[in-house]
């Protein structure tokens, strides 16, 4: 017998393949994201003592602010003159994409405009992991590698390289959290080919990591 949350997945992942012919329409659509906010916030010494992992969220969504922040945060540009990032990358060659799902649907996070591109109108936050709470939550992060940028070095060590970029990238998205009372967990349980079938990838992308962001419980 399968559990419901199997069966919401499995439905879903029909629903997302029968409307991938929506895909191209839906990328023209941008969200205009506020400048995000770079001072103030909790001192780095106390974001890391109140770091933490949560599985359990509030529905309660982002307010669009805080989502801009946020982003920022995980690898926006601060220095614009060379356009570096808030975390550091491999080789100095950007091989990380972030996106955001959301109740309605995927956006691409594009730095260089600070906006978000919808990828996909559908809402897949249940295919993001094998947790009944990814669900649920008002924002999974879904951090995807270019393998295909990543030249001279083998399939595992791009896995590999890739997987560290996005560490970095999942610390700053912890610090932030802790420091505007937000929760968050950083997952590899994720059905990574589900996942990816769902998104469209192109050649030489893959999934490295996704991360659940929101409001606690309580």
């Amino acid at each position: 017998m399968i559990s419901r949350r199997q069966a919401s997945v499995g439905l879903l992942s029909a629903a997302v393949l029968a409307g991938t012919s929506g895909l191209a329409a839906a990328q023209t659509a941008t969200k205009t994201l506020p400048p995000p906010r770079m001072s103030g916030g909790m001192p780095l010494m106390q974001a890391l003592k109140l770091r933490h992992s949560t599985r359990a969220y509030a529905d309660r969504p982002l307010p669009t602010q805080v989502l801009s922040d946020l982003l920022w945060a995980a690898f926006g540009i601060n220095r614009p003159a060379s356009g570096d990032r808030t975390a550091p990358y491999w080789r100095h060659i950007m091989v990380i994409d972030v996106y955001a799902a959301m109740a309605d649907g995927v956006w691409f996070y594009d730095p260089k405009k600070h906006a978000l591109q919808q990828h996909s109108p559908a809402d897949i936050r249940a295919l993001t992991g094998t947790q009944d709470f990814v669900g649920g939550a008002p924002l999974n992060l879904i951090y995807v590698a270019h393998g295909e940028r990543m030249r001279d070095v083998s399939p595992t060590e791009r896995r590999l390289f890739a997987s560290v970029d996005t560490g970095f990238t999942g610390q700053n998205v912890y610090l932030f959290c802790a420091s505007e009372g937000l929760v968050s967990v950083f997952r590899g349980a994720v059905p990574y080919e589900k996942l990816e079938k769902a998104m469209q990838l192109g050649s030489g992308q893959f999934v490295t990591f996704c991360q659940t962001v929101g409001y606690p419980t309580a």
